[in-house]
């Protein structure tokens, strides 16, 4: 049974939450203590984490990076902020998906599955079964160039260097260092990114990518990810960037 833990301060919102999770089969807990939260999110050992913004003492961007020091754990905001500007900072802060109030909690639910399908469930599964076909392939480690992404662990590593990675930026790492070199479309990465791209949020897929170049900038890997206009990015390193060894 995955295990939710909800972070809302609105006693009538989070009990809707609750049942509603409860009513599909998952075992929700609530947050209590809004001053300090993380004993009772790592108490509850959570598969997905439902974060609101607005709360008393530190705000949602907050707990998500405290989360993020800690674990990888998806986290779907939940806010009654509707500005693009807002859903950026969720997702720059670490957030995996936004959902705004009021909220449809047919939506809701649609996204929680959603991310436990991809993370945990039989998408996950049949994905690594894919490549594992293809490239004959360790399932938990992929090797592009040098660059190599250890699924189970969600870290990036180059030349001996280790980055941790969020959930979406392994996706769209694990995507383009499937074909290196290659063109991967904005499409291709939304559907790796989510399920169903009617979810999807052009702008969020343009976030993700900048963070993911962030991540291979701290590796040493400067332009590792191409844009091409009209179509998708692509992943030059190596002997295609002329990345040297040190």
């Amino acid at each position: 049974m995955y295990r939710i833990f909800i972070v809302e301060d609105d006693d009538k919102i989070a009990s809707i939450l609750k049942s509603n999770m409860d009513k599909y089969g998952f075992k929700a807990t609530c947050a209590v203590q809004f001053r300090e939260i993380m004993p009772e999110l790592e108490a509850s050992e959570p598969h997905l984490v439902l974060l609101d913004i607005n709360l008393p003492y530190y705000d949602g961007y907050y707990w998500c990076r405290q989360i993020r020091t800690r674990s990888s754990v998806p986290i779907i905001f939940i806010s009654a902020r509707a500005g693009e500007m807002d859903q950026v900072l969720a997702i720059e802060n670490g957030g995996d998906d936004y959902v705004t109030k009021p909220i449809h909690l047919d939506l809701m639910m649609a996204k929680v599955k959603s991310v436990l399908r991809r993370v945990y469930g039989e998408y996950a599964g049949s994905e690594l079964a894919a490549f594992e076909a293809e490239a004959g392939t360790d399932l938990a480690e992929i090797s592009a160039n040098g660059l190599r992404l250890y699924l189970s662990r969600n870290k990036l590593e180059w030349e001996g260097r280790q980055t941790s990675l969020t959930k979406n930026e392994q996706l769209l790492a694990e995507c383009l260092m499937k074909q290196p070199g290659k063109i991967a479309s904005r499409e291709q990465l939304l559907e790796a990114l989510w399920d169903d791209v009617q979810f999807v949020d052009d702008n969020t897929l343009t976030v993700n990518v900048t963070r993911l170049r962030r991540k291979l900038e701290e590796l040493g890997l400067t332009k590792a990810i191409e844009t091409v206009r009209g179509q998708g990015y692509k992943l030059v390193i190596g002997e295609q960037s002329g990345e040297t060894s040190r």
